[in-house]
């Protein structure tokens, strides 16, 4: 592990999310002593790590990534090694090349308690995170010592427009100026030129979207009828694809809708919320009212397009998902959730392991109190208030998670010796 110093620090950046996060966050590294490093494997990467003089264009081929890579670790001596996500292949391949090598890896993720905080983690996030290891026994051992206020569950994206903004931003980039990285291939399964389209048709028609999702969740508030919940994710994200059992959401989608006609009330309805970056590169939408009509449920089953959470799983008897982030929402409400893929708060005191068609038949609740020890931890620990996309989010952002990251231990540790880092009180974040 290296020290905690700055000036002993050599970070490498690969990918982030889209905008200048990266840039932000290299510039503070800086600041504090450390050198840093950023490669970029396209014009996207390229246009927002403005420091020349730190970037490292890779224009090669994917096969010649490891040799690549391995090359600039010792060519600059590197300490660290920071990520968005784990799971794409430069990242994957980066990860394990680190482990072997003893080099700390900062992973960093949408938060797991979303909208207004960040994850950040060593080693892995998601399914491959240690919160997987670890119990609610051992993380109300680790709390001990702690007396930190809990905020409320947000209701709201605090930077939507910001995020399809940067990333559309980003794929136009990649679509007209990627020249001189003629080698670079996207990790989505789709052409840059279809991701840059659906970004651009995404904010174009989010009036449109709006006005739809209000009818289609005035249908629901004004029905009067117990209903259940699926929280939709995007099929593309690496959630749903690397820690999930479906090959597809269409496969997610008919297990759903098989299991609520199978064992729900015959009063009760179904309602899918759709993920809020859904793009329609999956005809979701189009699959549910199929599924729906082959086993005679359709009257019973609703498709609400993106918005706040809040609204619906206020009034929901119960919740299904993949793996979602979201299921922290419903968590925090007492509701009764199910749980397919793997995920950090897929601890058996909180999601259930009946059956699905029993579980729409009878759901059973969480404990409660569990759940709320554990948010309790993920907010001493790998929850760093402020977003990725807005500029107010960035600034809450960095003000805790550089000295986080310079920190010997990581944030999981550092609470279980009684050194965690100050935590901020919740802002809104616009």
């Amino acid at each position: 592990m290296a020290a905690s110093g700055g000036t002993t620090r050599r970070f490498l950046l690969l990918q982030g999310p889209h905008g200048p996060f990266f840039a932000s966050l290299g510039a503070m590294l800086r600041q504090a002593g450390a050198c840093c490093w950023r490669v970029g494997f396209n014009a996207g990467d390229s246009v927002f790590w403005p420091d020349r003089t730190s970037y490292i264009g890779f224009r090669g081929r994917p096969d010649d990534w490891p040799a690549r890579l391995a090359g600039i670790l010792l060519e600059h001596a590197i300490t660290d090694i920071v990520l968005y996500g784990d799971t794409r292949p430069v990242h994957a391949e980066a990860v394990a090349q680190a482990r072997a090598k003893g080099i700390t890896v900062h992973v960093f993720e949408e938060g797991y308690l979303r909208p207004h905080w960040v994850t950040y983690e060593r080693g892995g996030s998601n399914g491959h995170s240690r919160l997987m290891e670890l119990s609610v026994a051992q993380m109300r051992a680790a709390l001990a010592g702690a007396d930190m206020d809990l905020p409320d569950a947000p209701a709201r994206w605090g930077d939507m427009r910001q995020h399809v903004f940067w990333g559309a931003a980003y794929h136009a980039l990649v679509l007209l100026a990627n020249r001189n990285y003629r080698n670079f291939r996207s990790h989505r399964a789709i052409p840059v030129r279809r991701e840059f389209g659906l970004y651009l048709q995404r904010l174009l028609l989010m009036p449109a979207h709006a006005m739809d999702r209000i009818l289609a969740t005035g249908r629901i508030r004004r029905g009067g009828f117990p209903y259940h919940l699926v929280l939709l994710q995007l099929e593309h994200d690496s959630s749903f694809q690397m820690h999930g059992p479906f090959a597809t959401m269409t496969e997610f989608l008919d297990l759903c809708v098989r299991g609520f006609a199978q064992g729900a009330p015959a009063h009760h309805h179904l309602v899918f919320k759709a993920h809020p970056l859904e793009d329609g590169r999956v005809p979701v939408r189009r699959e549910i009212r199929r599924l729906a009509r082959e086993h005679g449920i359709a009257e019973r089953v609703h498709f609400v397009r993106g918005g706040k959470l809040a609204a619906l799983l206020d009034h929901a008897r119960s919740a299904v998902t993949v793996n979602s982030t979201a299921g922290q929402q419903a968590l925090w409400r007492g509701l009764p959730l199910k749980v397919f893929g793997d995920a950090v708060y897929a601890k058996p005191e909180f999601v259930s392991a009946r059956p699905l068609p029993d579980f729409f038949r009878t759901p059973n609740r969480p404990d409660s109190r569990a759940y709320r020890d554990f948010r309790h931890y993920l907010l001493e620990t790998s929850q760093v208030t402020g977003g990725f996309y807005s500029a107010r989010g960035r600034r809450q952002l960095l003000r805790q998670v550089v000295d986080m990251m310079l920190a010997t231990q990581d944030p999981y540790d550092a609470l279980q010796s009684g050194n965690a880092a100050p935590r901020q009180q919740l802002r809104a974040v616009s």
